[in-house]
């Protein structure tokens, strides 16, 4: 699990929890501070979220490693449909994890998860130690 919370994720209010299966689950209430355009989530918090889901999955899966820090090397975020005023969630699976470099699939959706509002893929670079 997240131990600590970023200054981002606090103001977009983020938490975390497992579900049935273990899933690491990522929470972005709505609220002010995540509106764009009236109604509507805006786009940064919604790639933010993502970010954090990738993030936070691939520390939860790296556990008690050593100290590792991942730096992204690139992050596409592809927007499917307009986030509305529901909260929104992000569940996140490490693709690939190498000595150096990891590939990390991200999806937010709001109250269907087989209707993503939006989906990212980052690659990481690892240093460790």
């Amino acid at each position: 699990m997240v131990k600590q919370l970023p200054p981002y994720a606090r103001l977009l209010d983020l938490r975390t929890e497992r579900n049935a299966e273990g899933i690491l689950l990522w929470i972005m209430p709505f609220h002010d501070a995540v509106v764009g355009r009236p109604g509507f989530l805006h786009g940064g918090a919604i790639a933010g979220l993502l970010e954090f889901a990738a993030l936070g999955t691939l520390y939860d899966q790296l556990g008690d490693e050593a100290e590792v820090r991942a730096k992204p090397i690139n992050v596409n975020v592809d927007f499917v449909r307009g986030g509305i005023e529901h909260d929104t969630y992000a569940s996140a699976t490490v693709t690939r994890l190498g000595t150096r470099v990891a590939s990390v699939e991200a999806h937010a959706w709001q109250k269907d998860r087989a209707k993503p509002i939006a989906s990212a893929h980052m690659n990481l670079l690892l240093k460790r130690g």
